[in-house]
This record gives structure tokens, C-alpha cells and sequence, in this order.
């Protein structure tokens, strides 16, 4: 509650807290003093346009702090092997921070690519989302204000810088559109979309000392990792040869942050072709608070990927045959399950091009639709060995293999070609509404120049990106749901994984509980509950046998139960792997209560989380649902793995319900009370937790 006090001593002169009510000011362009400028009064970032365009200013009006300490370019281009900055100033005398009467000494760059005006932009949507399910956040564009800046070369060369800066959130977008204008062709080699001269928080004389984590900086140029942090491929931090006064002895400090692609993109522009950059987006923090830097991280998926927020209870089928297949849907539609999955290892080919076989899928497609159940299934892209002409090549052998997953095909391969035409096909014949897309595209090179494609090792990656971004973006399109275990989410897709080890799922079901909730736990730090999927293994996983599955289902139902109570009361969709959801009337009995606990309090189980006490098996554990602006303020799902039932007074912070004063508490199975709030905003609460059970807590306005 540290830091809520905190926050609140921030907000106290700019207003309300904006992580717990919306902030009323909206996002303006100005000009003034010879500057442009956007702000939200939570973020301001200035621009300067004479003698050249730089930024000038890029400050966190929640702290009042500078991000920056410095002018730098406002990008970098490799044009035909020949670097060019992109606007820029030069002659700041001292790059440990930066003073306005400086400003008008700086000179313009004479080598740079110059400024020849801007003008104010609306935001638009980076992909179009059709909404076919529930979703808790549905504003799409996010409303804001943009600007873009026109740059030219004397060669004809045109670069338009754009900005967006969105309402209600300290978030800034960046991106680049590269125009050739002149009479000949020009290739892009390299760009640097962003750089930041960023103020440093550490100075170590000896040693370099790790980037500044004011800053959250991710783009949609991401691959391979169920993380952003371990999927962001753009984000580099730099020593800055400038920066000539750092304390660091060897000047190696990395306070300067660049966003570029590590390879490439290496695109040929004919007269009249464009590059379009991806999108870099900035998130400024107030604090260091763990728990509120990841309720802003939330915020931004929730504002700038809303179709995150689409969280459909979801089974995975281990058979595709119809009758199966049939009988899922049934079971979903009869507990209130909303999506069927054809399991990997089910025989189901998306790849497949049989007309008899594609019917069979029309088929059992809109009988889920006439039971209320969305249905698709399970294709996998990357690590798999296709053929030694349709794989990567690797640059350091000529030779297939050494991928990231050891053998991969190439997406601009023919085949590559070939599988997403399929992909295509499949969807718009069937009527399928779901991809759970394995492997996906984690970022292979490939040195090939035979691949019709791609010219060679520096493109490669660029339009491999390109061909998987615009696939899922035509999914987004068409309201197909996409699972996929990759960083994807600024692409279209709406889920990964929450984060777990697969052979976990073969150790006895006692163990599976606690681990799974410390997977949640860990994982929704900085995904929503909506972003991360878990694991039932109905039937064996990865080997385990009896002691780690839960078929025949009516003979485990406590532990099925268990994985029900933590997953839905978690907010947190798993697979549910196996032939059936239930085996007897008592089973369907269990299965149907908890789905309709999810849908009673869906809202607020759907709302970001609170970490109250880690799983450890030594004592309880939990999270607590917050939403100021939901009816039910919070829920918390506490749970004992203890043989003994446990009594605590356990202090739920309540800060982010929005509540100031006082709480209507309510314990499962009891009337509500309420209870004044302390001056941390927190209650405590005296709970007794059933051995092994679990135990919830409503949080309501009086």
C-alpha cells in the first residue's frame, strides 16, 4: 500500500489517480513558443522545427521528471549503404541534461534529412477488429491525437515521422512511412525508428549499470517469447558517445535507448514504393512499485489491443472425428462453454484441402453455431522440418537447420506460400472462427536466395514479419479468435500462453495446483487474466499416468474442482484437454457452478489483479480482482493447501476498487458487512480457509 500512498501524493495537485478514474483531459496538439506539442496531462513530448525538427522536450507530467537529457535525430536511415539522420540538432554543450536557453544556440544537422512542415493527424486503427464475442475493453481506435512530420531529401527521398499519444494513459506510439520520391530506385538497408537521449537513475563509476525502468518501450516487431519483455527484438539500450560528463569512468552507461529491427529490412523502393516502419510504443512510469507499473503495462494492452480483453471459456477436443467433435459442442453448450478446440494430435489438418473433409468442418462448425459454441482448431507453423529447399537456411552453414527450433520453413518459401493460402482457404470455406497457432513465426533468418519471397538473408526476416502480421491482422478482421504462444498481441492475436512448464502437467495432481497458481500469479504481472491461457490435463499429458490426469473425471472430481476454482476464479481461461468436460450427472453438476460463478462476476473476474500472497504450499495464497469503475469493485479467491482448515486476518488493499472510505466485504458463504477503510486504503478481514478448499470475498460500495 506503499504505493498507493504514493500515487495518491502524485495525483493530489494534477487530479485523479488515472489507474483509477479516467481522466477528463483529452489529448491536445499545440503551438507555442516555436513549438509543437502533445500532451495528455500525463505525458507531454515537444518538438522544435527551426533551425531543424528534434524533440525538445518529452517529460511525465504525473512526476513532473524529464524522460530525456538531450536532443538526438529523430530517426536514422541506411539509404544505398549511406546513413542519414533524420532531423536532429547539433551543439548541446552538455548531455547530462538538457536547458531551454540552449535551444537557441543548437544548430541544424547540414547532412540530415530536413524538415519541410507537419501537420496535425487523427488516430486510426492499425488493423480493423470485427467484434463477434464479449470483450471488457471495445474502444477501438483508442481516442487520442497524433501528429506527423514531412521530411525530404534532395534526392526525393520522403519520410514522414508520425506520433500518436492516446487519452487517459502516459502512452506514446512512433512510426516511420519511407517514400521514394526521385527518379530512381532506393534501398532502405537500415532504420532506426526512435532515439532517446533517457535520463539515467544510476551512476556507477566502475561498472555500467542497468537501463533506466522509467521507461517501458515495446513495438509490434515482436517474436518469440510469451513475454514482452523476453519477445522485444527492437528495443536496444546504447551507450551514448555524446553523453561526455556520465561518472561512469569507460562512458558505457546504456541511457540510450534505440528502436530498429535486428536485421534488415533491406527493401528496394521502386519510384513511388513505401515502407511502412512498425509501430514503437513508449509507456512512462510513476514510480517503481512493481504492482502499479504493471497495472499501467495492463492499461496500455487493454487500450491500444483491446481484443485482448475477448476471454472465451474454452475446451481442447483430443479427437476430430464428428461424433466426438458433436459431442464436445453438446457438453460445452450444456455447462456454458464457449469455444472448441481440435487438440493438437487430433487429427485435425487445417492444411488439408479436400473438399469432402472442408465440408465435414462447414458442418460441424455451424452445428457449434447452432449450440452456441465457436469452433476451430490446432495448426502448427514453425518447428517442423518441411524439406531442405522450403526450410531456413542457415547464414553460418548454407545448409538447413540451426533455426531457433532446429529445422523451420521459411515463410517465404513456396511452401510458405502454399500453407497460409491453405490458412486462408480453410477460414473463408468452413466457418471456422478459431486458430490455436503453434510455433508461429519466432524470427528465423534465412540466407536462401531461391525463396520467390525474399531476396536473401537481409529481407528475410522483414518479409517473414510481414506475411504472419498480415495473416493474423485478416484473422482480426474476421473476428477469428488466435491463440498463439508468441508476443503477437499488437498483430491481432488475443491470447498466449500464461506462462508454465508443459511436463508439469505429469506430476501428481497435488503438485499441479500449487505450481499452476504460482504460473498465474507470476504471470499476471503484466498480462491481464484475459491474455493467458493454463492447462487441465484431463487425460495424460506428457506422461504422468493416473497419479497426474483427472479421467475418469467423477473419480477426481475434488481435484478437477481445485483446477476449476483457480482458473476461473483467477479470470484465467484453461485448455481443458481431453474427450468430455464430464462423465456423470455430479460432474456436470461441479463444471456447470463454477462456470456460472465465472458469469456472475465475469466483469470483475476479467479486471486486472492484485498479488496479495504468493503460492508456496506453506500457507494461503491469493489475488484480488480490482475494477473502479464495475459494479463489484473486488473479488478475492483465496485458497489453503494445507491438510488443516487456517484462520487469518488478511488485509485486502483497496485502493484500486476506487473506494475511499468504507466496503461492503462479503465472505463466501456469509452476510455482507462493512467495514471502514484504513488510511492505506485496506481492510483486514478474518477468513478461515477450509483445508485444501478455498475461500472468495465480494468487494462492493456500501
Amino acid at each position: 500500500m506503499r504505493a498507493a500512498l504514493a500515487a495518491l501524493a502524485l495525483w493530489t495537485a494534477a487530479g485523479a489517480d488515472y489507474l483509477v478514474s479516467p481522466p477528463a483531459r483529452r489529448t491536445t496538439l499545440t503551438v507555442e513558443g516555436g513549438q509543437v506539442a502533445l500532451s495528455n496531462g500525463l505525458l507531454r513530448r515537444a518538438w522544435t522545427l527551426k533551425p531543424g525538427c528534434a524533440t525538445v522536450a518529452y517529460d511525465n507530467l504525473i512526476t513532473g521528471a524529464s524522460l530525456i537529457r538531450g536532443v538526438k535525430p529523430e530517426a536514422l536511415l541506411t539509404l544505398d549503404g549511406s546513413e542519414k539522420a533524420v532531423g536532429g540538432l547539433k551543439g548541446q554543450p552538455d548531455y547530462a541534461y538538457l536547458r531551454r536557453e540552449w535551444l537557441a544556440s543548437l544548430t541544424a544537422d547540414p547532412g540530415a534529412i530536413h524538415c519541410t512542415g507537419y501537420a496535425p493527424a487523427e488516430i486510426r486503427p492499425t488493423m480493423e477488429w470485427k467484434r463477434v464475442r464479449r470483450a471488457t475493453s471495445t474502444a477501438w481506435p483508442p481516442k487520442g491525437a497524433g501528429v506527423v512530420f514531412h521530411f525530404a531529401s534532395p534526392e526525393g527521398v520522403k519520410v514522414d515521422v508520425h506520433y500518436e499519444m492516446f487519452d487517459g494513459i502516459p502512452v506514446l506510439s512512433k512510426w516511420l512511412v519511407v517514400e521514394n520520391g526521385g527518379s530512381r530506385p532506393v534501398r532502405v538497408n537500415r532504420f532506426v525508428s526512435e532515439i532517446l537521449a533517457v535520463v539515467e537513475e544510476d551512476s556507477a563509476v566502475d561498472a555500467a549499470t542497468p537501463p533506466p525502468s522509467m521507461l517501458h518501450v515495446e513495438s509490434d516487431y515482436s517474436f518469440h517469447g510469451m513475454d514482452a519483455r523476453t519477445a522485444n527484438r527492437t528495443t536496444v539500450w546504447l551507450p551514448d558517445p555524446d553523453y561526455a560528463t556520465q561518472v561512469n569512468y569507460e562512458r558505457m552507461s546504456p541511457v540510450l535507448m534505440e528502436s530498429r529491427p535486428p536485421l534488415g529490412p533491406n527493401v528496394l523502393l521502386q519510384r513511388g514504393g513505401k515502407l511502412e516502419t512498425f509501430r514503437t510504443y513508449e509507456l512512462a512510469f510513476d514510480g517503481t512499485d512493481r504492482e502499479r507499473n504493471g497495472l499501467a503495462q495492463r492499461r496500455m494492452y487493454r487500450t491500444i489491443a483491446p481484443w485482448v480483453t475477448e476471454n472465451p471459456i474454452l475446451m481442447h477436443v483430443r479427437q476430430s472425428d464428428a461424433e466426438t467433435v458433436k459431442r464436445a459442442i453438446d457438453q460445452s453448450a450444456e455447462v456454458g462453454f464457449e469455444m472448441v478446440i481440435l487438440s493438437f494430435g487430433s487429427r485435425f489438418n487445417a492444411e488439408s484441402e479436400d473438399p469432402v473433409y472442408l465440408a465435414q468442418l462447414k458442418e460441424l462448425a455451424g452445428y457449434g453455431r447452432s449450440k452456441g459454441v465457436e469452433l476451430g482448431g490446432y495448426s502448427l507453423l514453425a518447428s517442423r522440418k518441411v524439406s531442405d529447399e522450403m526450410d531456413v537456411i542457415n547464414p553460418q552453414t548454407g545448409q538447413p537447420g540451426g533455426a531457433i527450433f532446429g529445422n523451420s520453413p521459411c515463410l517465404m518459401s513456396r511452401w510458405g506460400e502454399e500453407y497460409f493460402r491453405k490458412l486462408y482457404n480453410l477460414f473463408e470455406t468452413t466457418g471456422l472462427s478459431v486458430l490455436e497457432h503453434d510455433g508461429s513465426y519466432p524470427g528465423d533468418v534465412c540466407a536462401s536466395t531461391q525463396h520467390p519471397g525474399h531476396e536473401g538473408l537481409e529481407d528475410s526476416q522483414w518479409r517473414q514479419w510481414e506475411r504472419i502480421r498480415g495473416f493474423y491482422r485478416w484473422c482480426r478482421a474476421r473476428g477469428i479468435y488466435l491463440n498463439v504462444p508468441d508476443w503477437y498481441f499488437l498483430n491481432g492475436s488475443t491470447k498466449t500462453a500464461m506462462g508454465y512448464r508443459e511436463t508439469n502437467w505429469s506430476l501428481p495432481r497435488e503438485r499441479q495446483f500449487i505450481l499452476a497458481r504460482q504460473n498465474i500469479y507470476d504471470g499476471t504481472w503484466t498480462k491481464t487474466p484475459s491474455m493467458g491461457w493454463m492447462f487441465v490435463p484431463l487425460t495424460q499429458y506428457h506422461g504422468g499416468g493416473e497419479a497426474a490426469t483427472l479421467e475418469p473425471l467423477k473419480e477426481h472430481l475434488d481435484a478437477y474442482e481445485q483446477h476449476l476454482a483457480q482458473n476461473f476464479g483467477a479470470g484465467v481461461q484453461a485448455c481443458y484437454r481431453g474427450p468430455r468436460l464430464f462423465d456423470s450427472e455430479e460432474t456436470k453438476a461441479v463444471v456447470k457452478r463454477w462456470v456460472d460463478f465465472y458469469k456472475a462476476h465475469r466483469e470483475i473476474l476479467e479486471s486486472d489483479v492484485i498479488h496479495l500472497r504468493r503460492p508456496d504450499g506453506r500457507d494461503w495464497d491469493g489475488l484480488l480482482h480490482v475494477n473502479p469503475q464495475a459494479k463489484e469493485r473486488g473479488l478475492a479467491l483465496l485458497f489453503n493447501p494445507l491438510a488443516e482448515p487456517v484462520k487469518r486476518k488478511i488485509r485486502l488493499p483497496l485502493y484500486y476498487t476506487g473506494l475511499t472510505d468504507s466496503a461492503s466485504i462479503q465472505i463466501e458463504g456469509s452476510s455482507a458487512k462493512v467495514l471502514r477503510l484504513g488510511r492505506d486504503y485496506s481492510v483486514e478481514v478474518d477468513v478461515t480457509i477450509p483445508a485444501k478448499r478455498w475461500r472468495w470475498i465480494l468487494v462492493q460500495a456500501r
